[in-house]
């Protein structure tokens, strides 16, 4: 069995299809190809499929809330870990959504691993993944309202305690009686 040359992700994707990649980023020697939410499937079966790719293990799947929206292309940004275990290398597929309604398409037909990790990102993220077998809340109960991962979601805190409020904070304090 002969193992085809390992090709360069970027211009293997920028050939194929063209369409489909947005940017790329390199930071500390890491390959980030930002990717058309519309063609994610896509790309992702071509990265695992290729032979000169085969990106064939999905290690994580990350959601960020960018809000307020500063200067990229979208409120929320999911990013796709993917390794290759042939080549040894890694590299990051990443998509970015709109606030209203962000929905993307599945990827747990490319990497059945997907499953779980999309699942948690549409319970603390709100993000919904089109096609998905089993979209449900995973972490929180089924009648949580709300996403708590996102940036906009109301906090309940605790003021800290330091040396000049002290006794204001002990006041409030539920200490059991004896």
């Amino acid at each position: 069995m002969e193992i085809a040359k390992a090709l360069n992700p970027e211009q293997a994707l920028r050939d194929a299809h063209p369409a489909a990649l947005v940017g790329v980023k390199t930071f500390r020697d890491e390959l980030t190809l930002v990717i058309d939410p519309a063609h994610i499937v896509t790309v992702a079966e071509f990265m695992r499929n290729t032979p000169g790719l085969l990106f064939n293990y999905l290690s994580d799947i990350s959601a960020v809330d960018y809000y307020p929206e500063d200067t990229r292309p979208g409120r929320f940004g999911i990013s796709y870990h993917i390794y290759s275990m042939l080549y040894n290398r890694r590299i990051r597929l990443k998509v970015f959504l709109q606030d209203e309604e962000p929905t993307v398409d599945t990827v747990t037909g490319v990497w059945s691993a997907a499953n779980w990790l999309e699942r948690e990102i549409y319970d603390m993220m709100g993000i919904t993944f089109t096609g998905h077998p089993d979209l449900r809340r995973l972490l929180m109960p089924e009648d949580w309202d709300g996403h708590p991962h996102r940036r906009d979601y109301p906090l309940g805190y605790e003021t800290v305690q330091f040396s000049f409020n002290a006794e204001d904070i002990m006041k409030h304090k539920p200490f059991a009686k004896e």
